[in-house]
């Protein structure tokens, strides 16, 4: 049968239907609709079903709300989310409490940045993020802004948290992680003298002139002081107010110089207001471009000179070994 054949065929028995409907009484209206699928049902439940519902009445116990809060994770491992991803993990977050002790030290008791992160063993760079979200949340709870407290609560319930625990503090992140430098990466044979002592510039002398050491690129080389004035015997008590003292000063000296810098360009600028603008204006050297053009120290250097890394016809391959 053709497809209009079907179709009118159709159309004449919907339009008899209809006829015969507007005749019948209206108990006939109850009745089950004419189902035109000739697909049969399926009378069986699939595999996937079945082990479906034996996983829920086996395992889903532990998943289902109770007054406990924290993470439930479908993994094996307490950390892992994910049960076919066993790569990734999920890792602990500060919550309200760590965070308000962050900037309760920080703004309230002028403790520096390092001493706090050494102290609760929390990364410099999230304890300065903690301090800043902070005071920007006092600032619009000062101004009357209403906060998604209730989301971040929740948020906070299905996350790891570090909790901030008096005398039984738990390490949060490793704080004085050196990042593996490209240059140290290379296999290199050094004679040295059996009497000679090699240190770490030494090692780091080897690989290139102009690398710092481990020692000086540690984001807390003050702990590595402290840990050598403890194997000296400096009492504990001395030891760790010298080291406060000394992380106190470092960021003294760069607040310092951060003020300083910003005096010494606001001297530089001048400034015209003229009601609905400001223009700024600046004494630049037009020698500090260089020979080509791409000066750090000159106007407009990111977006000046294009850059030939996609021109044909130019060596993109070191061709020099520092």
């Amino acid at each position: 049968m053709s497809s209009r054949s079907a179709s009118s065929a159709l159309g004449t028995g919907l339009k008899r239907c209809g006829a015969h409907a507007t005749h019948t009484p209206r108990t006939a209206h109850l009745q089950t609709a004419c189902a035109f699928s000739t697909t049969a049902q399926c009378q069986k439940t699939t595999k996937l079903r079945s082990d479906m519902y034996r996983w829920l009445d086996m395992k889903s116990k532990k998943f289902e709300d109770s007054e406990q809060g924290g993470p439930r994770y479908l993994g094996h491992l307490p950390n892992q989310p994910f049960p076919l991803n066993t790569l990734f993990r999920s890792e602990p977050v500060l919550d309200e409490c760590m965070r308000e002790e962050i900037y309760r030290r920080v703004k309230e008791d002028k403790v520096s940045l390092k001493a706090v992160s050494a102290d609760l063993s929390i990364d410099i760079r999230r304890v300065a993020a903690v301090v800043r979200m902070k005071a920007i949340e006092k600032k619009w709870e000062s101004e009357g802004k209403k906060l998604a407290k209730p989301y971040a609560r929740a948020m906070l319930n299905l996350l790891p948290k570090t909790s901030y625990n008096p005398g039984r503090q738990t390490i949060h992140e490793p704080v004085n992680d050196i990042h593996v430098h490209k240059l140290t990466t290379q296999q290199l044979f050094v004679p040295v003298s059996e009497s000679r002592q090699f240190t770490r510039e030494d090692a780091a002398k080897a690989f290139h002139r102009n690398l710092l050491s481990a020692d000086a690129r540690s984001p807390h080389p003050e702990l590595i002081e402290l840990q050598k004035r403890k194997l000296a015997g400096v009492p504990a008590e001395e030891n760790l107010q010298k080291f406060q003292a000394d992380t106190k000063a470092e960021e003294d000296a760069l607040v310092e110089k951060l003020e300083r810098r910003a005096v010494q360009e606001e001297e530089r600028t001048t400034r015209v207001d003229t009601g609905r603008f400001e223009y700024r204006f600046k004494d630049i050297n037009m020698e500090v471009v260089g020979k080509n053009g791409r000066g750090r120290k000159a106007v407009g250097w990111r977006y000046g000179v294009p850059f030939d890394d996609r021109r044909k016809g130019q060596i993109k391959i070191p061709t020099s070994v520092p």
